[in-house]
């Protein structure tokens, strides 16, 4: 048993919260607003983002960082992508000196174009030997209604990945253990892009065909991406890379799916925002961040490109859709 603290109260903090808190470890669960830490620790669930979900006794909320972070042996990250350097900012100074990080936020940041990873280490000072990243195909409400599943604990101290591997495993979450940071983050990023564009896809009225295309050719420009920035390319093949491309592209459960069948359904920007309840699509900035990381790297990314035109320079889902097909012939 470990002490853990999740910093982050929303959907998929909170369910990471469950599931340590189900591994048998003590939970301390951080909100940013007092009114919600105050829900959950008297009703034990989390109205908002998990709905119907009862959560364990060994989960206590609050909105006290320093309480939170006090003995914290593993301190996971489940803030958005864009607000991660600010959040950490202002817990690094309360972070005990050798707690394991664990990033499970997914997104490249805007203007520096750093994964989350680099951005806590940059940020800490720490040792990256330090910083974890968690992916896969967990839609967090599955995972949360105990529906199993499995996903990736990824780490350059293999140790330390299978310290949180053995800390987050219960019943329904078989944790698996890698090496591959950089490419466990591109993964992880670039799914939600692409689940945008199956999205659009979706909302113009295109079936599986569509959809399967999209996923595939969306894996081999993640693959490239990866493979520039230098990550195995074996890890595009696994949980982390076709896994999670797969669960976001077609459940109907993934918010950046929602966001990109409004967008293909004609709805505006603040439009298709409303469609996913508030909940922040990442891939949506993402696009931006990972589309420019392509650009100086080198690396052809069209789908990328395309949900980048529609959500940041006001093209049309039809005239992409187009763009995409006439693109020129050339062998797979």
């Amino acid at each position: 048993m470990v002490n853990v603290a999740v910093l982050g109260a929303g959907s998929w903090g909170t369910t990471l919260a469950k599931v340590f808190a189900d591994a048998g470890n003590r939970v301390t669960l951080w909100a940013r607003r007092p009114a919600l830490a105050e829900t959950i620790e008297n009703t034990r669930v989390n109205p908002e983002y998990l709905p119907g979900i009862e959560l364990s006794p060994a989960i206590e909320a609050t909105s006290d960082a320093q309480y939170a972070l006090d003995d914290a042996a593993i301190v996971v990250f489940g803030v958005p992508s864009q607000t991660m350097r600010d959040n950490v900012s202002k817990w690094a100074p309360m972070i005990p000196s050798d707690a394991t990080m664990l990033s499970i936020s997914k997104g490249v940041e805007t203007g520096t174009h750093q994964r989350m990873s680099q951005v806590i280490a940059e940020v800490t000072g720490a040792d990256p030997d330090r910083i974890a990243v968690l992916s896969g195909p967990n839609l967090s409400r599955e995972v949360a209604l105990e529906q199993p599943a499995a996903t990736v604990i990824a780490c350059t101290d293999g140790n330390r990945a299978k310290l949180v591997q053995a800390a987050c495993a219960t019943t329904y979450l078989r944790p698996y253990t890698n090496t591959d940071v950089v490419g466990c983050e591109i993964g992880g990023a670039t799914k939600n892009v692409i689940a945008l564009a199956c999205g659009m896809a979706a909302g113009q009225g295109l079936g599986d065909n569509t959809t399967a295309s999209l996923i595939t050719r969306g894996l081999a420009e993640t693959t490239r991406l990866g493979d520039a920035l230098g990550a195995d390319p074996r890890t595009f093949a696994g949980l982390a890379g076709i896994g999670d491309l797969v669960a976001t592209c077609a459940s109907p459960l993934s918010r950046n799916r929602t966001f990109g069948a409004a967008l293909g359904e004609g709805a505006t920007m603040e439009e298709a925002k409303a469609a996913t309840k508030g909940q922040v699509a990442e891939g949506v900035v993402s696009s931006r961040s990972i589309f420019q990381l392509a650009e100086a790297n080198g690396v052809e990314m069209p789908i990328t490109q395309a949900v980048y035109a529609v959500c940041h320079e006001g093209f049309r889902v039809p005239d992409t859709i187009a763009a995409l097909m006439g693109r020129s012939k050339k062998a797979e």
